[in-house]
């Protein structure tokens, strides 16, 4: 059995597997990539907490390094 911590407000599990998203770094400019499968619903989950902390972000599906998800920016 595997144990994993429960999710905080602001983790995202697109594909049920948790990814933590270093918030408090993201200036105006900075941008993640979030590697996933299902992007509709990182997408969601994002748009969750960016409209909680009041941002504006882009977002594009992409292939990074051979992998499949979500890039995201912060534009305000």
């Amino acid at each position: 059995m595997v144990y994993q911590k429960p999710l905080k407000v602001d983790d995202l599990n697109p594909d049920t597997v948790k990814i933590i998203v270093q918030w408090d770094d993201m200036v105006v400019g900075a941008s993640v990539f979030i590697p996933c499968i299902d992007t509709e619903k990182a997408k969601q989950q994002v748009e969750k907490v960016v409209t909680a902390k009041s941002w504006q972000v882009e977002t594009r599906v992409r292939i990074e390094d051979k992998m499949f998800g979500l890039r995201i920016w912060r534009i305000v």
